[in-house]
């Protein structure tokens, strides 16, 4: 079972650290030119409509709903993170992964 342990690490490696990081350049080149460089071309625009004020006191605007959303995405990240970091840290990195 060790040299199992061993090859599936030898793999691992080797496409963490040479087929991911060329996959990943290759990919975001190809999705630039695809979309027409849309994350360059329409910042302007993004920041014009984050900075609009509300239209009257009902509504919240583009940056509180900006900020909510990343808000519940970090906050769900961090839940999952210190959940699994506890419900492994005997097998993965002791007690310490928690802290």
């Amino acid at each position: 079972m060790e040299w199992f342990q061993t090859l599936l690490s030898g793999v691992n490696d080797f496409l963490y650290t040479y087929i991911l990081i060329g996959l990943l350049a290759v990919s975001g080149i190809w999705f630039t030119l695809r979309t027409g460089a849309v994350q360059f071309r329409l910042l302007p625009e993004a920041l014009r409509v984050l900075g609009e004020k509300k239209r009257d006191g009902r509504d919240i605007s583009s940056f509180q709903a900006l900020m909510i959303s990343t808000a519940s995405r970090v906050g769900t990240g961090n839940i999952a993170g210190v959940a699994t970091a506890i419900a492994a840290a005997t097998a993965v990195g002791g007690y310490g992964a928690v802290f």
